[in-house]
């Protein structure tokens, strides 16, 4: 299903976008990430290189810090509503 759903978000991802994934490859990130070979899986069923970030459980804490340090950036893209 994980593979299933990857290959349909690049079907629908823009030609430009598109071509920065497929040159950096797919970062898996959370507790599925850590499942065994789950990158290689990944890689073989899109064609898309596909790896593990450095710390997959942590990578929301670790982003939301960032966008955090530079709140006044995260304020100037987000819409308000």
């Amino acid at each position: 299903m994980i593979a299933e759903c990857a290959k349909s978000v690049l079907e629908r991802t823009p030609p430009e976008l598109a071509s920065d994934i497929i040159d950096r490859g797919i970062c898996l990130t959370g507790g599925t990430a850590l499942l065994r070979a789950v990158d290689r899986y990944i890689t073989q069923e899109t064609g898309v290189p596909a790896y593990v970030a450095d710390e997959p459980l942590l990578c929301t804490a670790i982003g939301a810090g960032r966008a955090l340090a530079n709140l006044p950036v995260l304020q100037r893209t987000v819409r308000t509503m």
